[in-house]
């Protein structure tokens, strides 16, 4: 059975573990986490934060950005998503998350990288401008090379068959991006743009594993129209 599509086999997770996750509901990097929580089904506990009033642990085990998601397991501390999952991945074997090949592991962190150092920047500023043309513009080439990375691989999704790193890190572009573009009727990941990337979106979205981590869609919505003043 599939195990990012279907139903997970929990992997051996020792009696003394303790396993903790510092964000809050609605954060897309702590999603992320919560992704890989359950991608490898490991129990875990959700302590929800208050940005505007940080807890002194959040602040105790990451002085040093200040923000979520804190990964906390058996007391050491791990932040930022991205440290985490690989973390995750390498601490809890089972399904896998990066691929195991030293080649196309390091493609994977490009890719995951790149999304977010380039991609959801460049999105999240089209939705600051009420889709400014030039703004699109670039958000535009930025996820074309998402368009064409899944036109090459010609796979469900960027991780082959299964979810992946790339793939957990583009929920972004997935959830979030189209909770926004309802919220302020823009158009952006379209099926005529990019036919590859809207198909990804949907197939990411209804995979079961990703569905148990997102947060409620109309919540992101309203979200957004009050953010971005489209209330």
């Amino acid at each position: 059975m599939n195990p990012a599509t279907e139903e997970l086999i929990p992997v051996h997770q020792k009696m003394e573990d303790e396993v903790k996750l510092h964000s809050f509901r609605g954060s897309p990097y702590g999603c992320r986490v919560e992704i890989a929580l359950k991608l490898k089904g490991i129990k875990y506990e959700f302590i929800q934060e208050d940005l505007s009033n940080k807890s002194q642990d959040l602040l105790k085990y990451n002085p040093v950005y200040k923000k979520v998601p804190v990964f906390v397991h058996n007391g050491n501390p791990i932040s930022e998503s991205l440290v985490i999952i690989e973390y995750i991945d390498e601490v809890w074997k089972g399904v896998p998350i990066l691929p195991q090949d030293a080649y196309t592991k390091a493609q994977a962190r490009f890719w995951a990288k790149f999304i977010d150092e380039k991609c959801i920047p460049a999105v999240f500023k089209v939705f600051g401008s009420h889709g400014d043309e030039q703004d699109v513009a670039e958000a535009n080439e930025q996820l074309q090379f998402l368009e064409n990375e899944l036109s090459v691989k010609g796979n469900k999704f960027f991780g082959g068959d299964n979810i992946g790193l790339v793939d957990i890190c583009a929920s972004y572009i997935a959830f979030w991006a189209g909770a926004a573009e309802e919220a302020l009727g823009i158009e952006l990941v379209t099926k005529d743009k990019f036919p590859k990337l809207k198909e990804w979106c949907d197939n990411c979205i209804n995979c079961q594993v990703v569905k148990d981590g997102l947060p409620p869609r109309e919540r992101l919505v309203a979200y957004y129209k009050w953010r971005f003043g489209k209330a």
